[in-house]
């Protein structure tokens, strides 16, 4: 079992950042950590994604040179780091862990959010 919880979200202007954290816990060993958004009315949609090792990441293009994601394994923390946000980046974000891909069904466990809101 894994357990993710997320923290850092907020209410932030458009242009502004935010960093995003998810503390990981349980049997993390291996697992891909990822980002997910999913915004009122619309389907959950992937964010970025970072391999075990952290060598390897992914982006959606909407996110792409604007967020980073990182983790820091001695601590089982995972991070995306987000500027020049804009109103459309507003979302509750998800971190969660599994196979890795962009496609939810990927992930075998999930966070319960953190909004962000970014005001124009």
């Amino acid at each position: 079992q894994v357990q993710l919880v997320e923290s850092g979200g907020g209410l932030v202007q458009a242009g502004g950042s935010l960093r995003l954290s998810c503390a990981a816990s349980g049997r993390t060993f291996s697992y891909t950590l990822g980002w997910f958004r999913q915004a009122p009315g619309k389907e959950r949609e992937f964010v970025a994604y970072i391999s075990w090792s952290g060598i390897n990441t992914v982006y959606a293009d909407s996110v792409l040179a604007r967020f980073t994601i990182s983790r820091d394994n001695a601590k089982n923390m995972v991070y995306l780091h987000m500027n020049s946000l804009k109103p459309e980046d507003t979302a509750v974000y998800y971190c969660a862990a599994g196979n890795g891909g962009p496609v939810p069904v990927h992930y075998a466990y999930w966070g319960r959010g953190t909004q962000v809101t970014v005001s124009s």
